[in-house]
């Protein structure tokens, strides 16, 4: 009989531990229009030498990013284009396609979920066919907040669990895997400097989710 109550009071525990890290998501959808399903399948084969019928991904990866700028509306507004705007030349000469991410994390640390996971989204060059992107209303003179990080160790342990996630990265680590089996681009020279999420922030949310073993290099 004490076994028995021991057990279904661990069980109990268990699932409330469960509820608390499991995050509250808002669904905040994107326009993924059929020429969005077009310029995706088309960057699929362009870029990451995949041919598909549909613009999903495998995802083993997340890639943390911040916005540089802005609130929820005005980077969903943004994302919520279907082609780049003229002034990112150097992107628009890869592809017209729009840069996106599946997620997008607010300074309060609401998240916003703009696709599905296992969508096609252009956020990381080389890593876009595995790699989950997460944007953070931020930028170097706004740091990320407290309630960012919990909300990013919270996604991250949500994903890592449903898509048996391998790595999690900063946007500008993302170069590290240039030489791995993992990397692929057919434009070697298509490359760009990053500086988000921020070390700090990276440190941080790795620390609460060391447990996971994820790693940060190939």
């Amino acid at each position: 009989m004490k076994n028995i109550i021991c057990f279904l009071f661990v069980l109990m525990i268990g699932l409330v531990n469960g509820q608390k890290n499991e995050p509250k998501i808002i669904n905040k959808p994107i326009n993924y229009s059929a020429e969005r399903v077009r310029l995706s399948l088309e960057y699929l084969k362009d870029h990451h030498g995949l041919v598909q019928k549909t613009p999903t991904i495998v995802p083993k990866m997340i890639v943390l990013h911040y916005t540089a700028g802005g609130n929820v509306e005005s980077n969903f507004k943004y994302f919520n284009k279907t082609n780049l705007e003229s002034g990112r030349s150097t992107l628009k000469k890869q592809s017209t396609l729009n840069v996106s991410s599946q997620f997008i994390i607010d300074r309060d640390g609401t998240i916003y979920q703009l696709m599905e996971p296992t969508q096609f989204a252009r956020h990381t060059i080389g890593l876009n066919y595995c790699a989950i992107g997460v944007e953070n209303i931020g930028s170097k003179k706004e740091p990320l907040t407290d309630k960012q990080i919990a909300a990013n160790v919270q996604l991250v342990r949500y994903l890592t669990q449903k898509y048996k996630i391998e790595y999690l990265i900063g946007h500008s680590e993302y170069g590290i895997f240039r030489n791995s089996k993992l990397w692929k681009e057919s434009d070697p020279n298509y490359f760009t400097a990053k500086e988000d999420p921020g070390k700090e922030f990276m440190n941080k949310v790795r620390l609460q989710v060391a447990d996971l073993h994820l790693k940060d290099k190939p």
